[in-house]
């Protein structure tokens, strides 16, 4: 399936069904479907991200991953955005409201946001304003690591605190902060920029840079077994309860393997721990145990098995942040 028409069937959703939804004011495409050319072919493990706007205190709520007409959609819910400013600082709206994905829009209120992020989207300082908030977001994850949580939340404030410094180059070169792909987006960029050791150096803060195909394949194994003991659980509270589902699995699973065969072994680390965690969380949720032991194997691998080791990890990432900043201000627009 092209591109074009998983955008056709997600305007389809949103006429059919999202309409409906409680205070609906509008809807738009983000992440990397949106990003895609509309000739491009929809890979089978990706998925169709949907923004649907809607008034808080009406309670439409989150409604995660589904199948639609054959497409894997992952739908959202926020409230409408308050101008283009605020648009315009916020690292993932920019990055969905620069590019013409507008699927519903009953005021006309999106497409004029739309319209002024698009015109200043590559200007520095708004750049600038971005960059900085995703490195607000490298600090706020990692010095808010609870020691007390359970350990799947622990892990999950450690990664995504890691994580998430790909996003501060990324959004940098004015690339999709993806989510899954985030550390083999980075690498184009920076193989682009001949930077790939700086590539290296993320990839060493996340523990990973050391590992061969061979031990990330085997934690794909465990993973395998745990999501799909999980996905057939509902947690209807958890907010990540269709990630571990039947429906995602092509996403979760298959995207991971894609990465290992297409080289990037290493890059698949990230969304491997992440899911790996939600497993885990949401087991919990539902009164589950076990599969705990494959988890701390994997964190081990990666030298964050221990509370001490987490915590130096992240003091790692957070000494390191100049230097990412020197990177990302090299790769802005002039």
């Amino acid at each position: 399936m092209r591109i074009e028409r998983a955008r056709e069937i997600a305007r389809q959703w949103v006429l059919d069904e999202g309409t409906g939804l409680p205070g609906f004011g509008g809807a738009f495409l983000t992440g990397s479907v949106l990003w895609a050319e509309p000739d491009d072919e929809l890979a089978p493990h990706s998925d169709v991200d949907v923004m649907v706007v809607a008034d808080p205190e009406a309670g439409a709520g989150h409604l995660g991953k589904f199948r639609y007409e054959g497409v894997l959609l992952e739908v959202s819910t926020m409230a409408a955005p308050r101008s283009v400013h605020d648009v315009l600082s916020d690292y993932h709206l920019a990055g969905s409201l620069h590019l013409p994905g507008l699927l519903a829009d009953p005021t006309g209120r999106l497409a004029e946001i739309q319209r002024g992020v698009a015109r200043d989207f590559a200007e520095r300082p708004w750049v600038l304003a971005r960059c900085t908030a995703a490195m607000d977001r490298v600090r706020a994850w990692l010095n808010g690591i609870d020691e007390s949580a359970p350990l799947p939340a622990q892990v999950t404030s450690w990664l995504f605190g890691t994580g998430v410094t790909t996003h501060v180059l990324l959004v940098a070169g004015l690339r999709n902060p993806t989510v899954r792909r985030r550390y083999a987006a980075v690498r184009d960029l920076l193989g682009e920029h001949g930077r790939l050791d700086q590539h290296e150096s993320l990839l060493d803060l996340l523990g990973c840079a050391h590992l061969g195909r061979a031990q990330v394949e085997g934690h794909l194994a465990m993973l395998e077994k745990v999501f799909d003991a999980t996905a057939p659980l509902r947690v209807p509270g958890y907010r990540f309860d269709t990630d571990i589902s039947p429906a995602a699995r092509p996403s979760a699973i298959d995207g991971t393997r894609e990465l290992i065969d297409s080289g990037r072994h290493r890059e698949a680390v990230f969304w491997l721990v992440a899911t790996y965690a939600r497993c885990l969380d949401k087991r919990a949720l539902a009164g589950e145990r076990g599969y705990e032991d494959g988890f701390r194997e994997l964190l081990a691998d990666l030298g964050a098995a221990t509370r001490a080791d987490r915590r130096r990890r992240a003091d790692r990432v957070l000494a390191a942040l100049p230097e990412l900043w020197h990177t990302a201000t090299a790769l802005m627009p002039p």
